[in-house]
């Protein structure tokens, strides 16, 4: 979470929120990180007021991300290793125990206990007790992490499309008045996006029906953001 004097920026895992927040920290004068991957409930008093940004990315491309960016990780988080039964599992195999967990998924109860108690500074950041309420919730794991995130939608609220940053970006710094340097202006533009992963076009990871359960237990972002599979 980076707080500005003119808006919040949230940052949703794996959706660009790495490249934002460099941006915000090193050209908007008294921009200030408030804490790593915190939600809007946990935005600060003082800040209350503000408009809030976030983004959000195609699902499908997400758990393509973040299952290879954990796969070439010398040591993968504990959330990758029970899930991917210590990387025993392939990419489909290990996305599905992802998207059970919260449809009476048995390895639920072993990834919170893994979680930590209370917030930190590092990895996803979600404290045992934030992703209890996954249970019995039907959602998809990235579904879940948007609604945890950015909380019921309202006027304060913008989340663009990660596919769209750099544009979007600069549309919303425009519309809150945020001064932009020439400086600021070409980071937007052109510097390479940050803490990304290699691997190919993310069609090429899913089964039929791995694809299909996608789109159903992540319904909502899909329907809320207009995705499609392949586009």
């Amino acid at each position: 979470m980076i707080a500005t004097d003119k808006f919040v920026f949230l940052h949703l895992h794996k959706s660009g929120g790495s490249f934002v927040n460099e941006c915000l920290l090193r050209f908007v004068p008294g921009a200030r990180t408030v804490g790593y991957h915190l939600p809007r409930l946990l935005v600060p008093r003082e800040c209350l007021g503000l408009p809030v940004l976030g983004f959000v990315r195609n699902p499908w491309s997400y758990y393509v991300s973040w299952y290879n960016f954990q796969a070439s990780r010398p040591r993968p988080n504990a959330l990758f290793s029970i899930l991917s039964d210590n990387a025993r599992l392939d990419f489909d195999a290990t996305v599905r125990n992802m998207l059970d967990l919260g449809a009476g998924s048995g390895r639920l109860d072993a990834v919170i206990a893994a979680m930590p108690t209370s917030y930190g500074n590092s990895g996803l950041n979600l404290p045992q007790y934030a992703l209890a309420p996954i249970r019995n919730s039907a959602l998809g794991f990235y579904s879940y992490l948007y609604q945890y995130l950015y909380g019921e939608a309202n006027s304060s609220l913008t989340v663009e499309r990660a596919e769209e940053l750099r544009p979007k970006l600069l549309e919303y710094l425009e519309r809150v008045r945020q001064r932009v340097s020439n400086a600021m202006h070409d980071f937007i533009l052109d510097v390479p996006a940050r803490n990304t992963s290699a691997h190919g076009p993310y069609v090429d990871f899913y089964s039929d029906e791995l694809r299909d359960l996608v789109a159903e237990r992540d319904r909502f972002i899909i329907e809320r953001h207009g995705y499609r599979f392949g586009a």
